[in-house]
């Protein structure tokens, strides 16, 4: 009876770690998920260009792409025209960008802006929206975060680019207190030029 016992703990000690074990390979195959995000003419473009020559998977920007399909349907600003419309429109893209990369197996995704820039963005312009539309916020996770604080030398504005420099710090707030809300911890990256930025940015993504 002892010896069945013994073998009985023994087992159990052996599934636990077998377990234990498969997770932590599950956990390693999964890709990390990092959000590159800041207030308009911040230069997350720029970086996220630079990271995809490294060699590195990167979701770009899709709101350039909801614009420049509005002003085809005659709308020139829909941001500004029906805001929880063009909002609908991108949180819908960003989920999907979201989605479609459970198919990429690569050890790190980079994004250009995530699904909480969408919501941030309505506070910004103080739209209300109901709870469930920051639903996606809150059931797709990222893994890292990473802000790029609003920089007047390298700031301008083009068609799709309307905003003065103060609103863009204003958004950038916006931001950082939006992500927060989902419960994410930010990184900010410092001024720099664009190999020194993506460098600070890799580094803290190997950790």
């Amino acid at each position: 009876m002892k010896q069945r016992y013994t073998f009985s703990i023994n087992y159990n000690l052996r599934s636990l770690c077998i377990h234990n074990h498969l997770n932590e390979i599950i956990k390693a195959l999964k890709s990390k998920r990092i959000i590159i995000t800041g207030g308009p003419g911040s230069g997350k473009t720029s970086i996220i260009n630079h990271i995809e020559t490294l060699g590195y998977n990167c979701m770009h920007e899709v709101s350039r792409q909801v614009i420049k399909e509005a002003r085809k349907a005659g709308i020139e600003q829909l941001f500004l025209t029906d805001p929880m419309l063009f909002s609908h429109k991108l949180m819908a893209s960003r989920l999907k960008q979201f989605q479609e990369a459970e198919n990429i197996h690569h050890p790190k995704i980079f994004y250009d802006r995530g699904m909480p820039d969408v919501t941030s963005y309505l506070d910004y312009i103080g739209t209300e929206y109901p709870s469930n539309f920051e639903q996606p916020c809150f059931e797709n996770n990222y893994d890292l975060i990473f802000i790029l604080p609003p920089w007047k030398e390298i700031y301008t504005q083009d068609n799709e680019r309307y905003e003065t420099f103060e609103q863009a710090i204003a958004i950038h707030n916006h931001l950082f207190n939006g992500y927060e809300k989902y419960g994410y911890t930010l990184k900010i990256v410092p001024e720099g030029t664009i190999e020194k930025r993506v460098s600070f940015i890799l580094k803290n993504t190997a950790q």
